[in-house]
């Protein structure tokens, strides 16, 4: 099958939507496909390659292209959808898009020249824009009333012309389909994770000292970094390890204060931000992995995170915040410790009774380790697969 990828971002991209999007065409050229991924140009003094930004092999059957983009938002984004609109009316394949704008811009054209799109959603788009200002603590970002409505109406758009629709997670599929009412060639499908035997980890020891606390990724409030390091203030004999934080972001200088300020700054590593092939060598030396999200509409229904799924590959033991999207794959006391969301003391009780009892942790290990093979991006391409045929069909 052909396959049209089409992200209006630059790229690579630091954040984790270019990692996900990167490994989901790479999984789908590895199982065959041709794949042509469209993006904007990288904008770093010197372009970066995206293989080599990302690691990982550069399957034959992938393609980067990019759309030139104009400094102004508005034609930038302009150019990208004219561009790529031009594309997919003669694109002989299918069309992937996680970019609500993009599809429901390619899905305005009449049935006969349609082209045959698949739309990934990663949350209900008027929701996120109106959680996101708070989220960010950035309340004077506030989207409009009016705003609120398009995306809506974009969204309603997509849902009802889409050719297949494939969500995250299923507590996202049922909102969805509360809102607009059943569709056919509705697939759900998790992110994913590298394979565990390609990380070339050494073995998870429980007895290893000292006891080591890990949490990679964005450093944002709602991720729950500033409950990891309250929770770290209540287990003296703990280190931690924040591996993330962009460096034009004010987070990482938040976190870092507030651990100066409880007297940690010894005690805790930031390495800020790492090329992610350098991740996972750097959490290797975690006896635990903290995955400590606060409750919010994004984190209850619309999250599947790629820390957690690299953190199952790693075999660790996993603490995580009981949210609805994360039981959707991470099971209590049997593949991780699931605690109160924003609770630094509930936190902190877990950290303390993984660091004095190896065998829990190396059971809550085996069992990450097992669900591990579940949740590889090949596995995922695999599952994305019966929505690309539907489309196809």
């Amino acid at each position: 099958m052909t396959v049209l990828y089409l992200a209006d971002t630059r790229f690579p991209i630091e954040r984790a939507n270019g990692a996900q999007t990167m490994a989901t065409c790479r999984a789908l050229a590895a199982r065959g496909h041709d794949v042509t991924l469209v993006v904007r140009p990288d904008t770093a003094p010197v372009p970066r390659d995206p293989h080599a930004f990302y690691g990982g092999t550069r399957p034959d059957r992938l393609t980067i292209r990019t759309i030139p983009a104009p400094r102004d938002a508005r034609l930038r984004r302009m150019r990208f959808l004219v561009e790529a609109g031009a594309m997919a009316s003669r694109w002989p394949g299918v069309i992937l898009t996680r970019d609500l704008g993009v599809a429901a811009f390619l899905l305005q054209v009449p049935f006969a020249r349609r082209a045959r799109v698949v739309y990934e959603s990663h949350g209900v788009a008027d929701v996120v824009s109106a959680e996101m200002p708070r989220l960010l603590g950035r309340p004077e970002l506030a989207p409009s009333a009016a705003k609120l409505r398009r995306l809506s109406r974009r969204e309603a758009r997509v849902w009802r012309h889409a050719a297949a629709y494939v969500t995250i997670t299923t507590a996202l599929a049922a909102e969805l389909e509360s809102r607009f009412g059943p569709r056919a060639h509705l697939h759900v499908v998790a992110d994913g994770g590298p394979d565990a035997g390609a990380l070339g980890l050494p073995p998870y020891d429980p007895a290893r000292r000292p006891v080591v606390v890990a949490y990679a990724g964005h450093l944002y409030p709602w991720k729950g970094v500033d409950v990891l390091i309250r929770a770290l203030a209540d287990v003296p004999d703990v280190q931690g390890l924040i591996v993330g934080g962009h460096p034009a972001e004010a987070d990482r200088a938040r976190v870092e204060q507030l651990a100066g300020s409880l007297g940690l700054a010894s005690r805790i590593t930031f390495t800020g931000h790492l090329p992610p092939a350098e991740v996972a060598p750097r959490l290797a030396a975690a006896s635990m992995l903290v995955l400590p999200n606060t409750a919010s509409a994004i984190s209850e229904r619309y999250t599947s995170p790629l820390k957690l799924f690299e953190y199952l590959a790693m075999g660790r033991p996993i603490i995580a915040s009981d949210l609805p999207a994360i039981r959707e794959v991470l099971t209590a006391d049997q593949s991780a410790l699931l605690v109160r969301p924003g609770d630094a003391a509930d936190l902190a009780a877990a950290i303390g009774r993984l660091a004095a009892d190896p065998d829990l942790a190396g059971r809550l290990a085996a069992g990450a380790a097992t669900l591990a093979p579940r949740y590889t991006w090949a596995v995922r391409a695999e599952r994305l697969e019966a929505a690309l045929e539907d489309a196809a069909a």
